[in-house]
Parts: structure tokens; C-alpha cells; sequence
């Protein structure tokens, strides 16, 4: 299988396994080739990209414009705050005046879900969703699978805990479908208020105690308490979360074995993970930011190559 099985990345659960390891092949060669003194190859220079983020973005929207320069395709911003959806424009208006300017694939960020899915059944351009609100973020999903192939040898067989605020993160989500596929076993831990009802029923392992957790798994991915998406409190204090479900260093190193540690971003230092955790060599949370550059640049690549069909 040479190319992807879908016209775009909506989210993992539109992904076979052969589409998720044709993506890692083709990250290993971008990973080599920003690595390389002349970072750019001319792949996508007919290609023009649109950067529409309805919701803040740095990293996800940086890496994704990293990506697409490296592969020489145009690039063009498209922010919210600054546009006519302020004055009532439709989301179907938006997009179809910046097509008209013959854009050829959309990165959207949107913060109603389904927003990309939505989007694609409109307009007659490939859409990569780089998250929609607090559905899927099947990226970010990609880069922390193909780190943990990067760091382990291999996902398959191999046990990881999402930590956190699971209600609230796309990333856990994406996370759950991305590993299942490719034969891992996944377990959530957090407070209960914090795991939605369903959260058994995508199959997933379910912990409340994160030394338990800890002790089971190989890989723990922390996530960031999303305190803009709640309305009401979860938790009775940021200090008490820390204490049951935050890591520092002399709880890493009380385990029975080492653990790798991985975060998606933003971290909130001493909240989730202390600095010492994140700054460690059990942490893979820089190379998860490497990563990203790359599985983004395999993705837009694999996209584009079918548009030129």
C-alpha cells in the first residue's frame, strides 16, 4: 500500500493500521531530512495550504507551518480573531472564499467537533483536522504513537496510561484509537469527574489510583487540566489534584521499573509533572515536538500526492 486509504485526516477513526504505518515510513525519511543542513525539499511546490485556526493555537499551528515550508508549499494564515466570522460569517463562507483563491488543502482548528468532518462533505479540498474541539486531534495522536515506536521499537504489545483530564482532551481520544489499532493496551487514570461515562466502552483499562497505574504500564502520556473548557469545578483544588494525580521525580523513581514519560502541551510545570520529570531522561516530550514536524510533513506529503492525481 503506497498511499493512504482516505482523501483526508479527520481523525484516527477513519484510519486503517496499514494507513498509520504508511505515515511512519514516510516520517522516518522527513525526519532525516530535517535533520539535514538544507532542511526544504521541493515536493509540495505546486501545493497551497491554508492555516484556518478558529480556536489559539502556537504549537500545533507552528508546526504545521514548519511542515509545509519545509515542503516548498505555499502557506497561507487564516486567524479568527482577526476575520469576518467576528461579523456572522458562516464557517461554509469562510472556507469557500479562501478557496476561491485556489487553496488546495485546509489545516483547520475549529472548537465545535465535527467541524472537519462537516467542512468536507462542502468544499472540494483535502482538510486536515488539527483539532476539533474536544472530539479528535489525530496529529498530535500520530506523533505520540510514532514516538513511542521511535523510543520502545514498537507500539504493538505495549501498555500506556493517559493521565488527566480525559473528559476534555481530543488528544486522549485520538490517543485510545491510534494505539488500539496498532495492538497496544490502553488505560486512563484520573479523577472521576475528570473520565467521561463511556470511556469503558472504547475498551480502554480504567485506574483512579496513579500508582497502580504507574506500576502497569510502560508509557505514561500526562495531559494538561484544560481549565478553559470548564464550566464548573472538577476538582476541589489545583494542590489536590497535584498530590493524587501529578508525577515528580521521587515517585518515578519508586516504581518497580522505568517508565517512559510523554506530554502533549502546553505543560503546566508542578501541576501535572514537575520540572524535574519533564527535564529527565525518561521524558520524550522534546522529541514528541520534533516528531510532530515530521508526521505532519508525511501527512500534508501523502495528502497533496493524491490531490496531484
Amino acid at each position: 500500500m503506497s498511499e493512504l486509504s482516505v482523501n483526508h485526516l479527520l481523525g484516527i477513526k477513519y484510519l486503517k493500521e496499514q494507513d498509520i504505518q504508511l505515515i511512519f515510513e514516510t516520517a522516518d525519511h522527513f525526519k532525516e531530512v530535517i535533520n539535514r543542513p538544507i532542511k526544504k525539499v521541493p515536493s509540495l511546490r505546486d501545493i497551497t495550504i491554508a492555516n484556518l485556526f478558529f480556536e489559539n493555537s502556537t504549537r500545533t499551528k507552528l508546526s504545521f507551518e514548519l511542515a509545509e515550508k519545509r515542503l516548498s508549499a505555499d502557506v497561507i494564515n487564516f486567524s479568527s480573531a482577526q476575520s469576518s466570522v467576528k461579523k456572522g460569517e458562516t464557517l461554509i463562507d469562510t472556507v469557500n472564499n479562501i478557496l476561491s483563491m485556489k487553496v488546495d488543502m485546509v489545516v483547520m482548528r475549529h472548537p465545535n467537533p465535527g467541524a472537519g468532518v462537516f467542512l468536507s462533505k462542502h468544499i472540494n479540498a483535502s482538510i486536515i483536522n488539527a483539532g476539533d474541539g474536544a472530539h479528535e486531534h489525530p496529529t498530535q495522536a500520530l506523533l505520540d504513537s510514532y514516538s513511542i515506536r521511535e523510543k520502545l521499537g514498537d507500539v504493538n504489545g505495549k501498555k500506556v496510561v493517559i493521565v488527566g483530564d480525559i473528559l476534555h482532551s481530543r488528544v486522549a481520544l485520538s490517543n485510545i484509537f491510534a494505539l488500539q489499532l496498532q495492538g497496544a493496551q490502553v488505560m486512563v487514570c484520573g479523577p472521576k469527574t475528570l473520565l467521561p461515562k463511556y470511556i469503558g466502552d472504547l475498551g480502554v483499562k480504567v485506574e483512579t489510583n496513579l500508582r497502580k497505574a504507574l506500576n502497569w504500564c510502560d508509557v505514561a502520556n500526562m495531559l494538561r487540566v484544560q481549565n478553559e473548557r470548564m464550566d464548573i469545578s472538577y476538582f476541589p483544588s489545583t494542590r489536590e489534584y497535584t498530590q493524587q494525580f501529578g508525577i515528580n521525580k521521587e515517585l518515578l523513581d519508586s516504581l518497580d521499573k522505568e517508565i517512559t514519560i510523554m506530554h502533549p502541551g502546553p505543560i503546566n510545570r508542578g501541576v501535572e509533572i514537575t520540572s524535574d520529570v519533564a527535564d529527565s531522561k525518561q521524558s520524550i516530550i522534546l522529541d514528541q515536538v520534533q516528531n510532530g514536524v515530521a508526521i505532519r510533513m508525511a501527512t500534508i506529503y501523502l495528502l497533496a500526492s493524491k490531490i496531484k492525481q
